[in-house]
């Protein structure tokens, strides 16, 4: 799972419709509201790429190996209180929770927390697992490539840039 910064606006704009369209929350100002959920969309990226680079220092330091960073993160991620992977669904989603029962453009709430988790969760879930997306993309183009190959690594890497430039992901 990975939240891309293009996709925000459309993750929140998704969401609105989720909640408020369906009558889960009564907003008095959707736009506000919806910018008050890109905060916390945003916060998240900034947290990740605060533990990445913690993970990499550390992993710099120690001379340990790449193949250590995500064991290294989820390390970093679990002293900080943080979800990342497909934990990154209930972190978000409790700080949105946490938002609606603080936001002055939340009127009312009409769901309880866990109807609300469940569909934030659903949302995100389908706008965050665009890896596993491009990942089956790149891999359709691929199948003249024996996996595993020195060639097939090359020309994954340069398919999948390619398909991130093309999709605005990069």
């Amino acid at each position: 799972m990975r939240l891309y910064a293009t996709k925000i606006s459309h993750i929140s704009e998704a969401l609105a419709r989720a909640l408020v369209d369906s009558s889960d929350l009564e907003v008095t100002e959707r736009t506000e509201f919806k910018q008050d959920v890109e905060s916390i969309l945003r916060e998240y990226l900034r947290m990740e790429r605060e533990v990445t680079e913690r993970a990499k220092d550390l992993m710099e330091a120690r001379g340990l190996p790449y193949s250590e960073l995500y064991r290294v993160k989820r390390q970093f991620a679990e002293d900080m209180d943080f979800g990342i992977g497909e934990e990154s669904l209930t972190w978000i989603s409790s700080q949105l929770l946490e938002l609606f029962m603080r936001s002055a453009f939340v009127e009312e709430i009409y769901a309880d927390d866990a109807t609300l988790r469940k569909k934030m969760k659903e949302v995100l879930r389908r706008n965050m697992q665009v890896d596993e997306d491009l990942d089956r993309e790149v891999q359709k183009q691929l199948r003249h490539l024996t996996k595993g190959t020195d060639a097939y690594e090359i020309e994954y890497q340069r398919q999948m840039e390619s398909i991130k430039r093309k999709f605005g992901f990069e």
